[in-house]
């Protein structure tokens, strides 16, 4: 059996537009079980969990449900999967608790090469507590961010470390695992964003080393909200603020009011959708989603390749994405061309690659690209070859070759 792009597309009802998406980084088209998932759950009875009504248990099998599918997605579990409005929401609630038990003195390491949101909200978390940031960077010519790099910044007084699991804007994945075991060496916490991380590769949460991971289902063909994992005994030791009745328990007390039922319901689908493009369609829903990204991988690492071919024959155009182990997403620039026209430009002929810094502030100030970033080109588990032509030839005529 081989991997079904036919029948993925099939599944989206969005491509059907004609539009060739290279938008996947900041979100992807949405497969039609997803979409009946959401309206499944809004069509029979809901309403606050219990285990009397109908509404009750539904909304309770929901919620357990989505539990136990994402913990299945991320090899963690299902009793530390937090649930939030979104990936910002969740690291902003986690920084001001665990600042609580900074104060001056105390050190906060952050990177260059992250989205603001595993930034500002611990910058601005150790602002408030007196701790000190230390900033790690990385190297703007590979776009490289080493263990090496954060260990020059650790010290006996490092609280915590926010790093990216792979960079929105460039593509490139730390060594996480190797960067952790130093975090840990150093009596530190470690917080993973892997919201860019999650749409392309296996996850391991356990592997990894993350204490806390967080993502977003609608990077991975989910609806918006996001998810955070850790192990539900160390969020037993964090005391968030919350509502005086609201429950005590872990992971519920993290979870501020009525939880989207619906977009659970969505999310769960997502995940079974993930497994259903496994290639090897026996074994257990993980086991099933090791085989789909392996799958997954080999798709997206193929298309990449005959891009990057494509647009080595476009002297005007600089990759800016260069690590040796990175996503299938592209930054570039063009030789005295501004990147916003090459994104209306290729709008005009039905392909949407966006151009910004994406959040990635200072990874766009690192690289020389000031807050204006470049044109970003993400692929995904439904992009097609076809797709890629067309965006290599826009390119080409956005540039004057033809």
């Amino acid at each position: 059996m081989t991997y079904d792009l036919t029948a993925l597309r099939a599944q989206v009802p969005a491509l059907a537009a004609g539009t060739a998406h290279f938008d996947g980084p900041g979100g992807t088209q949405t497969p039609l079980p997803v979409i009946e998932a959401i309206s499944a759950a809004l069509s029979h009875p809901l309403s606050i969990r219990g285990g009397i009504l109908p509404g009750e248990r539904n909304a309770e099998d929901i919620v357990a449900g989505t539990r136990r599918a994402v913990a299945d997605l991320l090899g963690a579990d299902p009793a530390g999967i937090v649930f939030g409005r979104s990936a910002t929401q969740l690291t902003y609630d986690f920084s001001r608790t665990l600042a609580r038990d900074w104060s001056p003195g105390d050190e906060v390491v952050v990177t260059r090469l992250d989205h603001d949101a595993n930034i500002r909200p611990w910058v601005q978390a150790a602002e408030r507590s007196g701790a000190t940031v230390r900033w790690a960077d990385f190297d703007p010519v590979t776009g490289e961010l080493t263990a090496d790099d954060i260990r020059a910044v650790l010290s006996e007084r490092t609280r915590l470390v926010a790093v990216t699991a792979a960079s929105n804007l460039i593509g490139t994945m730390p060594p996480i695992a190797g960067i952790a075991r130093i975090v840990h060496e150093a009596g530190a916490l470690f917080y993973v964003d892997g919201v860019h991380h999650t749409a392309h590769a296996r996850v391991d949460v356990g592997a990894l080393g993350a204490d806390f991971f967080v993502c977003s289902p609608y990077k991975f063909l989910g609806p918006h909200h996001g998810v955070l994992a850790a192990r539900p005994g160390l969020l037993e030791t964090l005391r968030p603020d919350k509502l005086l009745p609201s429950t005590d328990e872990v992971p519920e007390r993290f979870e501020l009011g009525t939880l989207p039922y619906e977009f659970l319901a969505g999310t769960r689908a997502a995940v079974d959708f993930l497994a259903g493009l496994a290639v090897r369609r026996d074994g257990s829903r993980r086991e099933r989603l090791d085989s789909a990204f392996e799958a997954i991988g080999e798709h997206e690492d193929m298309l990449r390749d005959r891009l990057e071919k494509g647009l080595a024959a476009l002297e005007e155009v600089t990759v800016h994405s260069r690590a040796a182990r990175r996503t299938p997403t592209l930054l570039l620039t063009f030789e005295g061309r501004d990147t916003m026209d090459a994104h209306r430009f290729l709008a005009g002929r039905g392909v949407h690659a966006p151009s910004g810094s994406f959040y990635a502030l200072e990874a766009s100030r690192r690289l020389g690209l000031g807050d204006a970033g470049g044109l970003r080109v993400g692929l995904a588990p439904y992009t097609a070859p076809e797709d890629v032509e067309r965006l290599l030839e826009g390119l080409t005529a956005f540039l004057g070759r033809k």
